[in-house]
């Protein structure tokens, strides 16, 4: 009898200890986007919570498109269903304005203790930090920045005898890409991002319209997307990858545009900065000893060439587990993690674009011979002076007002008809005008 008593004791000991060490055990449930960079975060998973024993990551990881839609219906609906978000330079002032995310600012002051040691907020590039804070508040913390540039091989430009300009014009790529072009060879003379969606096509897209002289909206809002330097700008885009570039640029977006050079199929690419890392990782990439860089071309305005964008961790109001999301990001965006990526995976993986000691780091320029070029595009990106003609907004590679979310991916999927020849250029640009008037009439911009 006093042995099974003291069994039961032991028991309910141990049944009582383990439900107090369950129920210290906070779960994150961190929703993401399928870019190499966060790929890489979820790996290090392990790291983390050895580090904080107390919490354990719950990685929901989504294409881009979808990680948008997702994000921004569950904020808006108060869901609650993640404890940390991964946001663009675009959503963050939005959220911020809404509720939808908590001031990284009151939670420092709130949490002093869940914040990694010597986060230094001022080491953030400036622009970066910028841009994901509203009333002079941080609302999420950088975990790469980026702006945009040519990238190519070097290997298929000596083969066809071509050189890459120091400052490229948009007629002077399609040159290049055309006579490099070799389809029946898997070779194409540039690959584009084609694959509807604000954040896929329309950004891309966008720099070039700034560069023939277009812009979204004129001062009064009213959309100039039936402009003649959209229709040309959107016609040589699509004749450029239709004649030039890859097989079904629909189905392109930053992933599959990545591969294809990655894999030494595409002479060109021009897209984001962070692509230069990966590019540059042997791991990852077959045109390590082959890879040059030059700025993003221009056409008849030599402005709004290059974006500026960072991918942000942010939390969501709604969560019950802030402190412990304080503790993660500040951890994922920290100086100690970039070490940690580049002592574990090589320099020239580490997330770029975020600290001004990124920059100092010897280990990572010795590594990355594209370091100084991505800083220096980072820096002179403006997003408030990126258009011939006056606009009512700020961005460049987007319009920073709510509506563009739902108004580019809708003009996006015109243009993709236009791609595929279902409908002309002047057509598609018609139907997107008119359903961009609708959307900024029904949200109370005209009178």
């Amino acid at each position: 009898m006093k042995k099974s008593f003291i069994s039961l004791m032991l028991l309910s000991l141990f049944i009582g200890v383990f439900a107090v060490s369950a129920q210290d055990t906070v779960e994150l449930t961190i929703a993401t986007v399928n870019n190499p960079d966060m790929v890489v975060m979820e790996s290090f998973s392990d790291v983390f919570e050895e580090q904080f024993p107390g919490i354990t990551l719950n990685w929901v990881v989504l294409p881009e498109n979808e990680l948008r839609d997702t994000v921004t219906t569950d904020v808006a609906t108060g869901a609650s269903s993640f404890d940390v978000i991964t946001v663009g330079m675009f959503d963050t002032p939005i959220f911020a304005a809404n509720d939808w995310i908590l001031s990284i600012d009151a939670l420092f002051e709130e949490y002093p203790d869940n914040v990694q040691p010597d986060y230094n907020v001022e080491d953030l590039l400036e622009g970066v930090r910028l841009g994901v804070s509203y009333e002079d508040e941080l609302y999420s913390l950088p975990f790469y920045g980026e702006s945009s540039m040519i990238m190519y091989n070097t290997e298929l430009f000596e083969a066809a005898g071509v050189e890459m300009p120091e400052a490229p014009t948009w007629e002077e790529i399609r040159e290049i890409a055309c006579t490099i072009h070799d389809p029946e060879n898997d070779t194409y003379g540039i690959v584009l991002r084609g694959l509807p969606g604000w954040g896929q096509v329309m950004a891309p897209l966008t720099t070039v319209v700034n560069t023939f002289g277009g812009r979204w909206f004129d001062e009064n809002w009213e959309p100039q997307l039936t402009s003649p330097e959209w229709n040309e700008a959107v016609s040589f885009y699509i004749n450029l990858v239709n004649d030039c570039g890859q097989p079904g640029p629909t189905s392109t977006g930053f992933v599959e545009a990545l591969t294809l050079m990655s894999q030494g199929q595409a002479a060109m690419w021009i897209d984001a900065t962070v692509a230069a890392g990966f590019l540059a990782d042997p791991s990852q990439s077959e045109i390590v000893d082959s890879l040059g860089f030059a700025v993003a071309p221009v056409g008849p305005v030599p402005k709004g060439n290059h974006w500026l964008w960072s991918w942000n961790l942010g939390i969501p109001s709604t969560t019950e587990h802030a402190a412990e999301a304080l503790q993660f990001i500040t951890w994922a965006t920290s100086v100690d993690y970039i070490n940690l990526v580049g002592e574990t995976n090589g320099w020239q993986t580490i997330p770029p674009g975020t600290r001004l000691s990124t920059y100092e780091n010897q280990n990572y320029l010795d590594a990355a011979a594209f370091a100084p070029t991505v800083l220096a595009l980072m820096e002179a990106a403006d997003p408030t002076d990126s258009t011939r003609d006056p606009v009512p907004y700020v961005g460049v590679q987007f319009a920073g007002i709510p509506e563009f979310q739902g108004i580019g991916t809708d003009v996006s999927q015109f243009i993709a008809e236009a791609f595929v020849g279902d409908v002309t250029v002047e057509e598609a640009l018609e139907r997107a005008n008119d359903a961009t008037r609708d959307a900024m009439e029904e949200s109370g911009y005209y009178e």
